[in-house]
């Protein structure tokens, strides 16, 4: 009787606690990197600011958590109130995010050198000389990227959702994965017709976050992504769209605030056409297209984006990494939000392997041709 009630008992809490989560994005601590940009219409060098959250500072294995499209460095909460104790956790918003400033050419300056580059001016302004690079999405392609291109500096990568990009071979415009990947059709809307598309998407920035962040139990439209002349085609027939199943009512509103602040005017630099053969051009230049360090690659099975597995397959990305590990989670686009628990307890077991030595690495290449 005594054991019963006590297990109910500890059912109890454990659910209160699970249903009180009280993550405040606004009480973690922020930091502002002075950085170096380049504009590449005005051929100008600019200075912009990376805002980026700041969290235990003294450990001394640091975490540095890059968010895709469309995120902020807020959607790494979970991971966050996970690993705080343990490890110094490095969380911007990338340039053109939140209060993170741009230079201004979401065409062509934001390519993946850019941002691996800012990420390198991020982590010399928090005094860190290594780190393992966490990112989700576009976030993941930025990690991959930087391991690449800066092994002295990022020496593991976890990468959620999106497998490696390489350049080793031909470049591939997204038209041409289409056939494949149809519900790639979205990213003909971002590169055709950016204007259009921001337009679109700051014309009520709640809707279209609340369209995006969908979980599995609360999916969008079948239509969804797969319109090339509308992002939020599929939603047009719902008047209000569910709040985002896996905040709480103040990460959403605070999600809204921060994108308030420039609207998605520079965040499209991901599926511009500058920026993607940009990214090509230098990696393809650069050479080394092999990734050596250890890594982890989380794929969820129900992501209405893509199936990730065949698109790794297409892409040949596990021939470029040799020590790479591949875990699975029954998720859609959004694994560490949807189902955190399963997240952490694989990112744990791997970094709990991870050997935190010396970084042994050739000279290491330089981030743009231009800086």
């Amino acid at each position: 009787m005594r054991t019963s009630f006590f297990l109910g008992l500890l059912v109890f809490l454990h659910i209160q606690i699970g249903c009180s989560r009280g993550f405040n994005p606004r009480d973690v601590p922020k930091r502002v990197a002075k950085c170096k940009a380049i504009n590449r219409k005005d051929n100008e060098v600019k200075d912009i600011e990376i805002h980026y959250a700041d969290v235990n500072p003294k450990a001394n294995k640091t975490l540095v958590m890059v968010h895709g499209w469309p995120s902020l460095w807020s959607t790494w909460s979970n991971q966050i109130e996970e690993f705080q104790n343990e490890y110094h956790i490095i969380a911007p918003d990338n340039r053109g995010f939140g209060s993170s400033t741009h230079p201004g050419d979401v065409e062509s300056s934001g390519t993946m050198g850019d941002l691996v580059g800012d990420l390198v001016c991020v982590l010399h302004d928090a005094g860190v000389k290594s780190a393992v690079c966490l990112g989700h999405d576009w976030g993941a392609q930025i990690c991959w990227e930087a391991a690449r291109m800066r092994p002295d500096i990022f020496s593991g990568v976890v990468a959620a959702v999106v497998p490696y990009i390489s350049a080793a071979g031909p470049f591939i415009p997204i038209a041409a994965l289409i056939d494949q990947l149809p519900r790639l059709t979205y990213q003909l809307f971002f590169s055709d017709n950016t204007s259009e598309a921001i337009a679109e998407l700051d014309r009520d920035i709640r809707r279209t976050l609340r369209a995006t962040l969908r979980s599995v139990d609360s999916p969008p439209p079948e239509s969804f992504l797969t319109n090339k002349e509308s992002f939020l085609h599929g939603w047009h027939e719902t008047p209000e769209i569910d709040p985002i199943p896996f905040f709480t009512e103040e990460e959403e509103e605070y999600m809204v605030e921060q994108y308030s602040i420039q609207g998605f005017q520079h965040s499209l630099q991901f599926y511009t056409h500058g920026n993607r053969r940009g990214s090509w051009t230098f990696g393809s230049a650069q050479g080394n297209h092999s990734i050596p360090q250890p890594a982890l690659s989380i794929l969820p099975t129900q992501d209405p984006v893509a199936d990730w597995h065949h698109a790794s397959k297409l892409l040949g990305s596990e021939k470029f990494i040799p020590h790479l590990t591949v875990e699975t989670i029954d998720a859609a686009h959004w694994p560490q939000l949807e189902k955190p628990n399963e997240f952490n307890v694989i990112l744990r077991k791997w970094l709990d392997n991870f050997h935190y030595g010396p970084v042994h690495a050739e000279k290491p290449m330089k981030i743009s041709d231009e800086l």
